[in-house]
């Protein structure tokens, strides 16, 4: 009999407008979930990873994933007071795997854990999407961060095209657009423009080799933790796949994914494959990425993305974009005969639609097209696979 993906759904804690039991009532039974109120870089404290455990356990439900333990700015930037923040993220690893949950999610991505220039981009069905345009990006950072140099990171026609939209925009909305931009970064406190800025100065100097020399500094020393715990990490692409803001990017192509598992060999380092964010790259080809890195994949995001010839993306249905997601839904249930548990993966963000089009959400974690995504890829699963 073949062994079924496990199906999860990303849940904020009890504070999601989603709940438990809308989760569900959508047919996962695993949950992908953090512990969002414990400020970056601090310890998890084992009782708080009990109570999340127990409230997600009471509904019938499981602790799958965890999605993020965040990585702090001073562990990726190796920064001189990097240690403690090693030590505590150690400590967090030891404490979840205490209480059985050994498959961790993480990103290396600098400053922003994502981006988008647009949060309602409208289909032509109604429903909303989050959409990515590189001239929106453009105005961001020439006239609203005014970065130096930053005219030179984008093709003659998009910086044309940025000075003609800036023309147009009124204040409210440059101050919206700012303000979608700004969303992509995770901290407890509001973060400006000044504060972009200065960190866009540090990486600079750090560049794309000293970002992979500190991913792996990083790696390196949570590995005996990890290994002495059977945890698996898993790592985020970027979102999107290509440096922006004058930000690098080390985890967006195939190179950059063999390159991680070449030059960090132990089991425990992983990759979450989101067919996302890997699509959004134009070069990309996300099902033969996949044939490479299969092996080391611990945990999947399932969504798509639909591009055009400028790269602008915006997310599609889950079975209606650039991704061929059957392929990479066959490929990932051939690997997981091979393993001895089940691949957890889970829809990754939705359109907002039917009565979620009135109701305030995370962006892209609406219930009902999640609901709709995972009914997608469930039957495509059970399509490719023919077990019941």
């Amino acid at each position: 009999m073949n062994r079924k993906l496990l199906q999860s759904w990303r849940w904020y804690g009890p504070n999601d407008p989603v709940s438990l039991q809308d989760v569900k009532q959508a047919g996962a039974t695993g949950i992908v979930s953090a512990l969002h109120h414990i400020p970056h870089g601090e310890v998890w404290p084992l009782e708080e990873i009990k109570l999340r455990k127990k409230i997600i356990e009471d509904e019938g439900l499981l602790w799958s994933v965890v999605e993020s333990v965040p990585v702090h700015e001073a562990i990726k930037t190796n920064r001189s007071d990097a240690a403690p923040y090693l030590e505590n993220y150690k400590q967090t690893l030891h404490n979840l795997a205490a209480c059985g949950i050994k498959t961790i999610c993480y990103n290396f991505m600098p400053v922003l854990d994502w981006t988008r220039t647009q949060l309602d981009l409208v289909m032509k069905d109604g429903s909303k999407a989050l959409y990515f345009d590189w001239t929106d990006l453009a105005v961001f950072d020439l006239y609203i961060l005014k970065r130096k140099g930053s005219e030179l990171d984008y093709p003659p026609n998009i910086v044309q095209k940025a000075a003609d939209r800036f023309k147009t925009m009124t204040k409210e909305s440059l101050d919206s657009l700012s303000e979608v931009v700004l969303m992509g970064i995770p901290s407890e406190d509001p973060i400006g423009l000044a504060d972009l800025q200065n960190s866009i100065e540090v990486y600079e100097k750090i560049g794309i080799d000293g970002l992979r020399k500190n991913l792996l500094h990083f790696l390196d020393a949570i590995a005996d933790v990890c290994q002495e715990n059977g945890i698996h990490m898993t790592i985020h692409p970027d979102d999107p796949p290509y440096p922006i803001l004058g930000l690098p990017r080390v985890v967006s192509t195939k190179e950059d994914l063999i390159f991680l598992i070449e030059n960090e060999q132990r089991d425990f380092n992983g990759i979450c494959f989101c067919t996302g964010s890997l699509g959004a790259g134009v070069a990309n080809d996300v099902p033969e990425i996949l044939k490479h890195v299969k092996h080391r994949v611990h945990f999947a995001h399932l969504r798509n993305v639909k591009k055009d010839e400028e790269g602008n993306f915006y997310e599609a249905d889950h079975l209606g974009g650039d991704v061929n997601m059957y392929e990479v839904v066959k490929l990932l249930c051939e690997e997981n005969q091979t393993r001895s548990e089940a691949i957890p993966f889970r829809p990754d963000h939705g359109h907002q639609m039917l009565d979620d089009l009135h109701k305030v959400s995370n962006p892209g974690y609406s219930a009902i097209g999640r609901l709709r995504g995972l009914a997608e890829l469930r039957g495509l699963e059970l399509g490719i696979t023919g077990e019941y």
